[in-house]
């Protein structure tokens, strides 16, 4: 009986209730009232399971729900004053509009944030996924979704049973872990299943550029001068493969581009200790991509005009500088792209853009405080 009780619906839940939270560590505890509304159908169902619980993408909706949660409640910092959510921004492509973000003591963090979208738990054929995080430093969504929540920047938790002990001491997740596991018991495992089930939810393929491979929508005249210059004669594609959703290339995805003779940040090799992955970083995902500036790993690039001149005059020569990225004799390319070509790339890259994910519900904060 009890059991039952504790299996509420999820339809148009409110949960009221009352905790304390910070703005910065050393600022005076306020209370705040919050209150959680979850929708009875937060995702698009695609298929089922064997019990018959619906599932996006290979996810369980109920456990994806949960996530989404654990995904926007700051109580999961040492302070209760950021989230994930906090740094990766829907409106924006999960991704943040500065350089480095704030942590949970406002110290900025080390790397730009970078977007969550079309992230899987696995790679392809089955392997776990090569390129999460810019260096590459985890490759199952299940560890690297609480490594930002560990960071002694970004979240400040000291380990994992002090997280598990917070989310046990919240009474709404109590009725949430019942109906994503058919029990109240909460551990690490089923914290880290839940934020990576609605991280890998978060899809993108509903673009104009989507559309106009389906014979859907057609693109303007200079978007198609772009798209020409961007699969042809620049051929940027090499890279970053659009018609890809995780958007770069299979078996690859890290990259020297030049930014630096001499890199401070060595990325991958950082990871590594290969001196041939000297300088390389994850390739980004294009989509959303005029919304998620600044760009590369420390955010030096303002625009997507400043990341073409890189391209058209500024490869620097570097230890392990990405071949495609060199001339004849070996020296940095130069691009020498136009203003015009500059103009059409960047209306080509605006046809990217996938207004659905960044406005679904589903993908939106569920806390309103007050």
């Amino acid at each position: 009986m009890k059991a039952k009780i504790l299996i509420i619906s999820l339809v148009h839940v409110t949960i009221s209730l009352s905790f304390f939270a910070c703005s910065k560590m050393g600022d005076d505890l306020k209370t705040t009232t919050v209150s959680l509304s979850l929708p009875e159908i937060p995702y698009d169902y695609s298929s089922s399971n064997n019990s018959g619980s619906p599932v996006f993408n290979g996810v369980d909706n109920n456990i994806a729900t949960l996530g989404r949660v654990l995904f926007y409640d700051t109580r999961l910092s040492v302070n209760n004053s950021v989230s994930c959510g906090s740094c990766h921004k829907q409106s924006i492509a999960f991704s943040d509009n500065v350089a480095f973000s704030p942590g949970f003591q406002d110290r900025p963090t080390l790397r730009n944030t970078l977007p969550i979208q079309n992230i899987t738990n696995t790679g392809f054929f089955g392997f776990s996924n090569p390129s999460l995080f810019w260096d590459g430093r985890a490759d199952f969504l299940p560890s690297m979704v609480l490594m930002p929540v560990m960071n002694h920047v970004e979240m400040g938790m000291s380990d994992m049973n002090a997280i598990t002990e917070k989310v046990k001491n919240l009474e709404y997740y109590n009725a949430l872990f019942v109906k994503a596991y058919g029990s109240n018991e909460i551990n690490i495992q089923k914290i880290a299943d839940g934020l990576s089930a609605f991280v890998s939810s978060v899809s993108s393929a509903n673009t104009r550029f989507d559309r106009s491979r389906m014979g859907l929508t057609s693109l303007s005249t200079m978007e198609e001068q772009g798209k020409n210059l961007f699969f042809n004669k620049y051929n940027c594609n090499s890279c970053h493969q659009t018609e890809q959703l995780n958007g770069y290339e299979m078996g690859g995805g890290f990259v020297n581009i030049g930014l630096e003779s001499v890199y401070t940040d060595k990325g991958k090799q950082n990871v590594s200790n290969d001196p041939a992955d000297n300088g390389k970083f994850k390739i980004p995902n294009l989509r959303n991509i005029t919304l998620t500036g600044p760009y590369m790993h420390d955010g030096r690039f303002e625009t997507l005009e400043q990341v073409l001149n890189h391209y058209s005059q500024g490869i620097a020569a570097s230890q392990a500088l990405d071949p495609r990225l060199k001339d004849a004799t070996g020296q940095p390319l130069r691009m020498n792209i136009t203003d015009h070509e500059k103009t059409a790339i960047i209306a080509f890259l605006g046809s990217l853009t996938d207004y659905a994910m960044i406005t679904d519900p589903k993908f939106s904060n569920p806390f309103v405080v007050k």
